[in-house]
Parts: structure tokens; sequence; C-alpha cells
């Protein structure tokens, strides 16, 4: 055998390990570039997902004090008392509302009451909806709850006894639903010595007003 033979035997036998060994480095540095880019790639999503949880966490933060600070700011209430030959009915209501009230008008209704957060609006506007209204009328109460006969049986709403906290030993009704035609909120109706008293939102949107703060303090002399 010549000594190139031996010389190309021994060149195959080395470049076979160093095919191998840069085929591995391939790999290794392809598997260390892969896992770089995953790796930041998942950081930098990381990183996106922890700010924009922070940011919302922030914001229901703000919502949550922001709501606490308006229903705080309603306290202590101001107060509507109506005259006393019509029971005196007083009206507890948010000291961040206004109110409009309209007493014994000739031909009209013992009390009309409009109120509304900050400033009550024309009441001679048709299409306007009101935080509160307060109407005593002279109606006998049978008279007033079977104004909703057609639309309980409907099912456009629904009635069931209801007697305000201050004053329980009066059972009246409470109408939750299409109150007007126009209309969806809730409906407090009681009588009231030969009359009617009527406590209603004419927006659901007020309905945890009406709940918290008005007709838990709502009181008359029967």
């Amino acid at each position: 055998m010549s000594v190139k033979s031996n010389q190309r035997g021994a060149v195959d036998v080395l470049i076979v390990p160093l095919v191998a060994l840069a085929i591995l480095f391939l790999i290794v540095g392809g598997f260390a570039i892969w896992a770089f880019t995953q790796r930041s790639y998942y950081k930098n999503n990381s990183d996106k997902e922890a700010i924009a949880a922070a940011n919302k966490a922030t914001q229901d933060t703000r919502v949550v004090e922001q709501v606490k600070y308006e229903e705080e700011a309603k306290k202590p209430y101001d107060a509507y008392i109506g005259p006393a030959a019509f029971g005196n009915v007083t009206v507890h209501y948010p000291k961040t509302w206004s109110a409009y009230v309209v007493e014994a008008q000739r031909g009209g209704n013992p009390i009309n009451a409009y109120l509304q957060p900050g400033v009550v609006p024309s009441v001679s506007d048709q299409d306007r909806t009101f935080a509160l209204r307060v109407e005593l009328v002279q109606s006998p109460y049978d008279t007033v709850l079977t104004q909703f006969n057609s639309s309980l049986k409907t099912g456009k709403v629904t009635v069931a006894p209801y007697s305000l906290p201050k004053v329980p030993s009066v059972v009246g009704s409470r109408v939750e639903g299409q109150i007007t035609p126009r209309q969806q909120g809730t409906m407090v109706i009681v009588p009231l010595r030969n009359m009617t008293l009527k406590i209603w939102t004419e927006s659901n949107d007020f309905k945890s007003d009406l709940d918290t703060h008005i007709l838990p303090n709502l009181t008359f002399v029967p």
C-alpha cells in the first residue's frame, strides 16, 4: 500500500467526525436560536399581558372608587315634606339631586314631584325620563292599580304586595316592567287615606337609587 493511500484513509477518518460535529453544531445552534426566539416572544407577550392586566386593574379600581365616591356624595339626604293636610309625605333624596314640586295645583293632584341628579329639566317634555317621580293622586288605590291589569295579563309588568319600611302597616303594590307605554321602570303604589301615593323611577338606571335611598326613608301619616 502506498503512502498516499494511507494519507487518504486518514483524511477520510477525520472528515466523518468533523461532518458529524458540524451537523451537531448546526442543530444545537438552531435549537438555541429557536429557544431564544421563543423566550423573547414569550417575554414580550408576557410583558404586554402584565401591562394590560395592570392597566385593567387600575381602571377597575378607579371605577369602584368613583362609584363609592358618588354614593357617599349623595349623603346626607335632602328632604321634601308635603302638606300636613295630605299626610306629610316625606321624601328623602340624594343631596346631589334637585327637586321640582307642584303642590295642590287647582284641578290637579295634591303632590306632583320631579327629581333628577343635578338640575331638573323641563317637566313639560313628554319624552323626558326622570330619575324619580312622586305623585299623590285623588283616586282610590284599587282604581290606580287596575290600570295595570292589561299589562299584567300580557306579561309586560309584574305586581307584588309591598309595604314601605317606615310605614309597614300600609300594604300596597310594587309594579316592575313597562310602567308606561314608553318607559321601563319600577313603581310603588300605596293607599293614603282616600287617595293613592305613587313613587316610581322612569328608568331602570335609577332602580338602585330607588331601593337604596328613596323607599327605605320615605314616610307619610296614614
